[in-house]
């Protein structure tokens, strides 16, 4: 599984987003995109989610071309993305969460129980063995409800895995657990592409880590190269 990003670039208004974005995401990888606040990390992941249409610029998948922008075409390609905003159905239930949007002749096929069964083994391994998958995810605290929307894409089974900031409402025990489901995802080839503001996660998981900066990329560094103070530095505005 390859992501090839080349001289993508999207505006809104006078404010240039992404500048010409080129960027090779590799199967079998974590590859982390970092930067501060309006550095273009949100709409560099919307675009290769499908939710933006870039201005310029290419996405190919293995070779083959995206050729219209959207979360169906996303999802053709076995790309799933949890977004730093949490979307759940309040009134439904963890489950109902979990399979929102699966397929309706599938989802039938697999029946209740198996789909309750499926969403506690999720549940399981991203720490949370305890959760009432029954309950409605509206009285849900922000920890399970992040877990639902995590677990909603693990279940499609991704050939790449988008994590939006998927760290920022689990605590620790639930932040490991789900560290480990990636490193397994990773040893299977699924490409997994990471967004996170805490240097700590960035050197713990990443094999790669592009920098972003203004819309640009600064550079793009190895696993052997990382260190907190270097990545600071690449974040950092000109002159700083």
């Amino acid at each position: 599984m390859q992501v090839r990003v080349a001289d993508l670039s999207k505006a809104y208004g006078p404010t240039q987003a992404l500048d010409a974005v080129s960027v090779t995401f590799e199967g079998g990888t974590v590859h982390t995109v970092l930067g501060e606040n309006g550095s273009g990390k949100s709409t560099l992941i919307k675009a290769l989610s499908g939710v933006v249409v870039p201005d310029a610029g290419s996405i190919t998948v293995d070779g083959q071309r995206v050729m219209k922008a959207s979360p169906r075409t996303a999802h053709s390609h076995a790309i799933q993305t949890v977004f730093q905003e949490i979307l759940t159905a309040p009134n439904r239930s963890i489950v109902d969460n979990v399979y929102l949007g699966y397929h309706p002749y599938l989802r039938a096929k697999v029946g209740r129980s198996e789909q309750e069964r499926r969403t506690i083994e999720l549940f399981e391994e991203l720490g949370a063995a305890d959760a009432d998958v029954r309950a409605e995810a509206g009285e849900l605290p922000l920890l399970l409800q992040q877990i639902t929307v995590i677990a909603r894409a693990l279940l499609r089974e991704p050939r790449v895995l988008i994590l939006d900031e998927a760290t920022a409402a689990l605590g620790l025990v639930e932040r490991d657990a789900l560290f480990e489901v990636v490193r397994r995802l990773r040893a299977s080839g699924v490409l997994v592409i990471f967004v996170s503001h805490r240097m700590d996660e960035v050197m713990q998981i990443s094999d790669r880590v592009t920098v972003l900066r203004s819309g640009r990329v600064v550079d793009h560094v190895g696993r052997d190269d990382l260190s907190p103070e270097h990545l600071l530095r690449l974040m950092a505005p000109e002159g700083v």
